[in-house]
């Protein structure tokens, strides 16, 4: 960063060894912010020398419309560098949850954050802004969430959309949407806007868009919808350690059935796992230990847009892509069976005319030896 006052700031590997952790401790953590953003090993390296090097990166993080889970999933990360470093020390200037400042200090924080570090800081919101009745639903220090998000956006660098409510409304923008909720994207003009969507999103997920922020100096390669593509680019269904079940037509009926005890596939409950794009079967949650399908629950589509009203959380999908057209669950083993069926019916058409190809060229070479024998 070329910002002088930005070069003042402690690397994050002199904060991670301020705070007591080893070399190993911190050669793990960037093992494994590498993995989490999708890079090869050689890449370790690059990460390692990013939070030497770098100074740490001035945060601004701002709640409106939202029940901070999100702010919950990264402090309960599997590894406690990711809270203690990238979010206690991160230079976390400005956060209503977590500072320590309140009233009229909390203000000046925020206001000498965005003075000191205009053009250099990274705006993290969690939360949807209401823009009914001029934005009274949601007003912190006599302003509304509409004049801070205008005032924080300005001089930000990037800005980091922290869950569905601040991605795609959540709940608040579920219909009627009486405050008329709005996300983040939709608002804020001119500024690159990085979605992570999710109710919440996954904490190591979080900390590696920050680190690939820091490592790279620019924000990742993102899909259509705004989401991180080493996140969000496979379907939940395709990860998923119940597919097999799903492809042999065996499914769940009832959540107390004996087909729930065999851990059979949950589509025909309501899971979304087939239109859902998250890390949730590859990163998990817990450090790694499980994820809400491995629970027994079924995915209810959460880093999805409006997939608050998109149907009914334990009902099935109407329809979804597979086996070249659409399919539904009802055919869908019958046409998995079918295929198997159609094989081996191949198989044995085929072996039977092969056969019958061998024993003709047999016998004709059998009486070619004849006639030569005679001759």
């Amino acid at each position: 960063m070329s910002n002088d006052v930005i070069t003042k700031q402690p690397t994050y590997y002199q904060e991670i060894i301020r705070k007591g952790y080893s070399r190993r401790d911190f050669v793990r953590f960037a093992g494994m912010m590498a993995a989490f953003i999708g890079l090869e090993n050689s890449a370790i390296g690059q990460v390692a020398k990013a939070l030497e090097t770098n100074p740490r990166i001035p945060i601004i993080w701002l709640h409106f419309q939202e029940c901070t889970c999100c702010s919950e999933s990264f402090i309960r990360s599997s590894h406690p560098i990711v809270a203690d470093i990238l979010l206690d020390k991160v230079s976390l200037d400005y956060t209503e949850t977590l500072m320590a400042a309140s009233g009229i200090q909390a203000e000046e924080a925020l206001k000498n954050t965005m003075s000191k570090y205009k053009g250099e800081y990274i705006l993290c919101v969690e939360g949807s802004v209401p823009t009914a009745a001029d934005g009274v639903y949601c007003m912190i220090g006599g302003k509304t969430s509409m004049q801070i998000l205008d005032e924080a956006a300005e001089g930000a660098k990037a800005i980091i959309a922290w869950g569905s409510c601040a991605c795609n409304g959540c709940v608040q923008a579920a219909k009627p949407n009486p405050t008329s909720a709005t996300p983040i994207h939709k608002l804020v003009k001119g500024k690159p806007v990085i979605k992570v969507p999710g109710c919440p999103p996954i904490g190591e997920v979080m900390a590696g868009v920050i680190v690939h922020l820091l490592t790279f100096g620019k924000i990742p390669e993102l899909d259509r919808l705004g989401r991180p593509k080493a996140f969000y680019s496979k379907r939940v269904h395709d990860t998923c350690y119940r597919r097999p079940f799903f492809d042999a037509g065996l499914f769940v009926e009832s959540f107390d059935d004996e087909n729930a005890q065999k851990g059979y596939c949950l589509y025909k409950v309501g899971c979304k796992g087939p239109s859902t794009y998250n890390a949730c079967g590859v990163t998990k949650w817990n450090g790694g230990t499980s994820f809400p399908i491995q629970s027994g629950h079924p995915c209810i589509g959460c880093s999805e847009e409006n997939f608050w009203d998109n149907g009914r959380f334990y009902e099935r999908g109407s329809a979804f892509a597979g086996f070249g057209i659409e399919s539904d669950a009802d055919t869908v083993g019958k046409v998995a069976l079918g295929v198997t069926a159609a094989a081996l019916a191949g198989h044995a058409i085929y072996t039977n005319i092969n056969k019958s190809r061998i024993i003709d060229r047999l016998t004709a070479e059998g009486k070619a030896s004849e006639k030569e024998m005679e001759g």
